[in-house]
């Protein structure tokens, strides 16, 4: 069997000046970085028009820990319009480093549905990930000059909250020790590292609308706290100017194209657990003035990457989706009927593989929440079955059922199997779907307590009982909201497996409220943060971790990338 390597290294790329003037981007705004890699100049997005395409969000159901397939759903389908001469530009995030040498391998799509070059896609691309690192520690080390040089602000250094970035899953470093040694070597105090995508400079730059914006968000961004509890800024550290030197070209979204051709807009990669969750609103502002349809995807399930997208993301940049397609499997469904159990890294258990249509529906109720979620927020939801080998005619079936019981279009999709050719009946159906105007409405306006933000996200969104505080939680909220920053949007960290905020409970659970133990703020990306059950920034390395496949061979090819 080809593997995704394989049939990536048979693509026969366009020259990636052909691939912008497709989308109209003026040639001097194309700043080359290689084979099939360009960077895009934030300059092109006036020289482009007013936005003209259909805004497509691709979300799911809660997913498995294999994952559901939702990049190489938004790259076949943006594949799929183009067999219907309609031009389709995805806006896709980078993978981060730590999950590729992990448990979950790369994000480039898969099968015949992939951004190529595929080896630049997953391992550094233009240095965007490196850049954000760099700016962060660059930050961490002036905060930790200023404490040893007199500390001139009476900075806490009990209640210093920016820690330090890598773009690796090693857990050793979770929790540290600086400054030990002698005199010389700084003021010692607890710290540690968390992955870059988890970063706030990562958050900050997917949701910079310009540089302008960019540089006013890195001085907003509160480091720690002095004596008296009062918020200290980058700005107050004199950091701010030079972290946007850093992060000035890395501002600039990457361009790239699929196995067909289609242009792909690759920038930035918050996880969406604990940050927002989706790729760069500088790219959208550029690929919505590209051609008829701008498809992006939100991480993980509706309730979480989908939920950050419409009342974090486009409240920022001011842009209206049309359709919301929910990509839901066999095998997610049959997860949330609670009969079976799947584990990261290893495969489906083989009582899950038994042609079961009554499992399938034993987890409608999730699938049901979803469609919910997305009316709730005015977007028109679209089903689609991603197909896997095995599956089952009857299950998909089901799966249709449940869709058209609630009165929603689906199809099927087989993206990995057929690219372009098994996603045009998904692509017809969007196509449908997206010829209304949007009706798209936030979940909550700014003007309300913290707090209200929060249980409307919990009760509308989740379908909880209620919240419960817990006393650090609740003085963070009013301390948070006595120094101005109660505007704010609400970026909930949970875990994705389940609307709640326990991974045990699937389906749709009732009956529950939603625990908030500690929020931390975000000002530089511009939100409040509740942790909702243990999340973790930092991912450690399982047994048998994707890094032991990965090798060079003799000619000097990767081999083992996946």
């Amino acid at each position: 069997m080809r593997t995704d390597l394989d049939i990536a290294r048979t693509a026969d790329l366009r020259p990636i000046e052909e691939v912008a003037k497709d989308m109209g981007v003026p040639d001097d705004a194309v700043e080359h970085r290689g084979h099939g890699l360009a960077k895009i100049s934030l300059s092109a997005i006036d020289g482009m028009g007013p936005p003209r395409a259909k805004y497509i969000l691709v979300t799911a159901v809660n997913p498995t820990p294999l994952g559901e397939g939702k990049t190489t759903v938004s790259v076949g389908l943006a594949q799929g319009f183009k067999l219907l001469s309609e031009m389709a530009v995805l806006s896709l995030r980078q993978p981060s480093l730590g999950p590729t040498f992990g448990i979950k391998g790369g994000a480039a799509g898969g099968g015949h549905s992939q951004v190529v070059p595929m080896e630049e896609m997953n391992l550094h691309l233009t240095g965007d990930f490196h850049a954000v690192t760099v700016a962060n520690n660059m930050l961490a080390a002036l905060i930790d000059n200023h404490i040893y040089q007199s500390n001139q602000l009476s900075i806490n250094v009990k209640r210093v909250t920016w820690r330090r970035v890598m773009d690796v899953n090693d857990r050793a470093l979770r929790n540290i020790v600086v400054g030990l040694g002698t005199t010389l070597d700084g003021i010692p105090r607890e710290s540690g590292f968390d992955i870059t995508a988890a970063s706030e400079l990562m958050a900050v730059l997917g949701l910079a609308t310009s540089l302008a914006d960019l540089r006013e968000r890195l001085g907003q961004i509160v480091i720690g706290y002095d004596r008296h509890k009062e918020p200290i800024t980058a700005e107050d550290i004199k950091g701010a100017g030079a972290m946007a030197v850093l992060l000035k070209d890395a501002l600039n979204p990457n361009l790239m194209q699929t196995l067909e051709g289609t242009p792909a807009l690759i920038h930035t990669g918050p996880f969406a657990n604990i940050a927002h969750g989706n790729s760069s609103i500088v790219a959208d502002q550029i690929g919505i003035r590209s051609g008829d349809y701008l498809i992006t995807e939100a991480g993980f399930g509706s309730d979480v990457g989908a939920e950050k997208f419409f009342n974090i993301k486009c409240r920022a940049s001011g842009l209206a989706p049309d359709v919301a397609v929910i990509v839901a499997t066999v095998r997610a469904l049959k997860l949330n009927s609670g009969k079976f159990t799947v584990r990261p890294g290893k495969p489906l258990p083989s009582e899950m593989i038994v042609e079961s249509p009554g499992d399938v529906m034993a987890g409608a109720d999730n699938l049901r929440r979803h469609i919910a979620n997305m009316r709730l927020h005015g977007v028109t939801p679209v089903v689609a079955v991603n197909g896997f080998p095995t599956d089952h005619p009857s299950e998909h079936a089901a799966i249709g059922e449940i869709a058209q019981d609630e009165g929603v279009a689906w199809a099927i999709a087989e993206p990995h199997s057929r690219g372009a050719e098994g996603m045009v009946a998904l692509a017809e159906v969007v196509r449908d779907a997206a010829t209304d105007e949007s009706g798209f409405r936030l979940l909550y306006p700014d003007d309300i307590p913290l707090r209200d933000k929060i249980e409307r996200i919990a009760t509308e969104v989740y379908g909880a009982d209620g919240v419960e505080y817990d006393m650090k939680a609740s003085r963070q909220l009013e301390n948070y909201e006595s120094h101005g920053y109660g505007h704010l949007p609400i970026c909930m960290a949970k875990t994705q497996y389940s609307f709640s905020h326990d991974p045990a409970l699937l389906g749709a659970p009732s009956g529950w409220t939603l625990p908030v133990r500690e929020v931390q703020l975000v000002a530089g990306a511009g939100y409040v943060l509740p942790l909702a059950g243990s999340i973790n920034r930092m991912p450690g390395l399982g047994v048998h971790p994707a890094a032991h496949s990965i090798d060079i061979d003799e000619d000097g090819a990767i081999v083992g990338l996946s």
